[in-house]
């Protein structure tokens, strides 16, 4: 597992690896979700039956089905005992003894399987899920050696996924805002470049926000920080819920006052009327004074966009334009007609500073 990047690529390599060492033809890696009361299958390698994925969506099963994981490998441990694995087989259960077989017996009837080893999997203390690992009809059943050997095995596991765990935690410290909790700059330019391939090979609808939050300066000079702060973390709860209205979209903090939303498939009016919702929201704070927003959007009128940096600099040139007119509703780029204002700005190669200016001596 030393080699898995994410967590898929963990579950996938844990069960091959386990389904390997034990001379199986199929193994699966299932996870105990406690809150549903339910074993849910992570990862199914080798030999599957037709109704078996690979990583499946919804292959899940009451743990009133297969209680050995709540009530038999607590009583070992209540007892002192450690979760041993145990053997299944087509006619019931073998070395370690569960007690509880019905179940997998039957499903190894159906599946055309001689014999399985159940390894409990226990990660920071506590029952996590389970490995398992089959061998077909007419093969060797697995003996107390095998079982023995899938407890220790269950452990490297254990280990493996508690590495990922911390690398997962470490990728998303990464790419997470740790104020709001939003994502940062560093996640939207990945979505975002994802995103325009995918506008370039199969024409799919890219829309992005920026928002500039207004007042945060003031509230942060006259209220203190610690209140400035209270204002982003709000806002940014009124943009996870208005970013809610579409679909799959991201919503990140890019830095001090400034936030987007990137949405990839809705179309743009839905995402203009998304962002009417925010500048609504953000009005009625109690702290603040509104939001300037642009959009821009693959939809619209703004000429080719080849890569992320232009739509980028489009939807920042409508947001500019947006504090500078102080608008109330969103300014949504290539919508003023062959000489739009917005699209011009983001295209002449003047700093956007100046433009700022300019726009803020129209008013």
């Amino acid at each position: 597992m030393a080699a898995a990047h994410t967590p898929r690529e963990s579950w996938r390599a844990a069960a091959l690896g386990a389904c390997r060492a034990l001379a199986g033809n199929f193994a699966a890696l299932s996870v105990w979700e406690r809150e549903r009361g339910r074993l849910r299958v992570l990862a199914n390698v080798g030999d599957r039956a037709f109704d078996e994925e690979e990583f499946p969506d919804d292959e899940a099963y009451p743990v009133h089905q297969f209680p050995e994981i709540t009530e038999f490998l607590h009583e070992r441990w209540a007892r002192g005992g450690e979760p041993n694995a145990w053997v299944e087989t087509a006619e019931g259960s073998t070395a370690g003894r569960a007690g509880y077989c019905h179940q997998r017996v039957a499903a190894l009837r159906r599946r055309g399987r001689g014999c399985c080893v159940v390894a409990p999997i226990v990660l920071h203390g506590r029952a996590w899920g389970e490995l398992y690992v089959a061998r077909p009809a007419g093969e060797p059943v697995f003996d107390r050696a095998d079982a023995d050997f899938a407890t220790v095995l269950a452990s490297v596991v254990a280990a493996g996924l508690a590495q990922t765990e911390r690398l997962e935690e470490a990728r998303r410290l990464a790419y997470t805002d740790a104020l709001t909790g939003l994502a940062n700059r560093r996640a939207v330019d990945v979505r975002l470049d994802e995103a325009i391939e995918q506008h370039r090979r199969d024409g799919v609808v890219v829309s992005l926000v920026v928002c500039d939050l207004n007042g945060l300066k003031r509230v942060n000079d006259t209220r203190g920080h610690a209140v400035g702060d209270q204002l982003l973390e709000r806002f940014g709860s009124v943009l996870s819920l208005c970013g809610a209205m579409l679909p799959g979209a991201l919503a990140a903090r890019l830095g001090g006052d400034e936030f987007c939303l990137l949405a990839v498939g809705p179309a743009a009016d839905e995402v203009v009327r998304a962002a009417g919702e925010l500048c609504r929201r953000a009005a009625d704070l109690e702290l603040g004074e509104g939001v300037a927003c642009g959009i821009a959007s693959t939809q619209d009128p703004i000429g080719p966009v080849r890569s992320g940096r232009r739509l980028f600099r489009l939807a920042d040139a409508a947001q500019y334009r947006a504090k500078a007119v102080r608008a109330t509703k969103p300014v949504v780029a290539g919508r003023e007609g062959p000489d739009d204002p917005v699209v011009r700005l983001a295209d002449e190669p003047a700093p956007a500073k100046a433009e700022r200016r300019r726009f803020r001596g129209r008013r």
